[in-house]
């Protein structure tokens, strides 16, 4: 399998009154059809929606909706994240049907189960997030575990954060960048360096570093971590220079990997790899700097086995920093076919 998950920002469509489920509805069954689903396919998702959409408001009062395209092998999905701040639910519990803690008929969870090809959930005092992913019922390629939540500051329309995630037979590569600053210029850098490294995603990643800092020259340049997981050898490659996060978490452990210090398409002293063994199944975090750096998953129990993508909007939902753009990118080592 050869696939590339491509940079771009999570649509996030605010839930505040029951007027804006139908806006909700309809901006996700537009989508699917515009990546070819059926008025079937279609319709799952817009029936999920409508019930993430309303429980967001019967639980929480108020929260957000995040869409974003998947890619497939073969065309595209849609990726549905419910989130909020209220105060949570029991997992087990609320996928049971007849099960509601709001006086309904208590049947949307379980619904929005067994409608998904992919569905996840984590709750607890601080809210929740609800994940769902649709395809055309004829895909039958395996789900990515890799998540992202990436936001522009003040919702402008050009980010100065990137990212990009190559996946192979042999394993997968991954680039985020954050353009110094933020707006056009910022997003120009960061364009700069994605296009250079999806010309060799799997070469040496210090060589890679170089040709991204070649490409970037004469823009405002900016930080970049390099990630590639050699799935045959069981290892995991990484460069880092500026303040891009990187963190190694296992059940058990949690390993920062560490940068060097400069900016990419200025200047910098040196690129080094860093080699980490024995990686299969663990994940991978990268992210810029509009997230703090102070998160702990162990003060979330259960959320290391949650599917990435709801690992990277809890991240953001309580840790962006809210005055620059953001991006969380989140993966578990492994191959689709694993």
């Amino acid at each position: 399998m050869d696939m590339t998950f491509p940079s771009a920002l999570t649509q996030v469509l605010v839930m505040e009154d029951s007027s804006q489920i139908g806006h909700a509805r309809r901006t996700a069954q537009k989508l699917a059809e515009r990546l070819g689903f059926d008025e079937t396919d279609a319709g799952r998702v817009a029936l999920v929606v409508t019930e993430l959409c309303s429980n967001i408001l019967k639980h929480a009062g108020h929260g957000e909706l995040h869409l974003r395209t998947l890619p497939r092998p073969d065309g595209a999905g849609v990726e549905v994240i419910a989130v909020d701040r209220g105060a949570g639910f029991d997992r087990s519990a609320c996928l049971a049907d007849g099960f509601s803690t709001g006086g309904t008929q208590g049947i949307g969870l379980g619904a929005i189960d067994r409608q998904a090809q992919v569905f996840d959930l984590y709750a607890d005092e601080r809210g929740a997030v609800v994940l769902a992913r649709f395809w055309r019922r004829g895909d039958k390629a395996p789900d990515l575990a890799i998540g992202v939540s990436q936001h522009s500051l003040h919702d402008d329309p050009a980010c100065g954060d990137a990212f990009q995630v190559h996946v192979s037979d042999q394993g997968i590569s991954a680039v985020v960048i954050d353009g110094l600053g933020h707006g056009e210029d910022a997003e120009h850098a960061a364009r700069a360096g994605t296009r250079a490294f999806a010309l060799a995603p799997f070469s040496n990643p210090v060589g890679l570093m170089e040709d991204m800092h070649q490409a970037m020259n004469g823009s405002r340049g900016g930080a970049v971590a390099v990630a590639q997981f050699d799935a045959r050898a069981d290892r995991l490659e990484f460069v880092g220079i500026g303040n891009i996060g990187a963190t190694l978490l296992a059940a058990d452990r949690s390993r920062g990997l560490a940068s060097h210090p400069g900016i990419v398409g200025g200047q910098y002293r040196k690129a080094q790899g860093f080699d980490y063994a024995q990686v299969s199944g663990q994940c991978l975090i990268l992210y810029s700097d509009g997230l703090q750096s102070r998160w702990n998953l162990r003060e979330y129990p259960g959320l290391i086995f949650r599917h990435p993508a709801v690992i990277a909007t809890v991240l953001h939902r309580d840790f962006c920093r809210g005055r620059d753009d953001v991006t969380v990118l989140v993966i578990t080592l492994e191959l689709p076919n694993a």
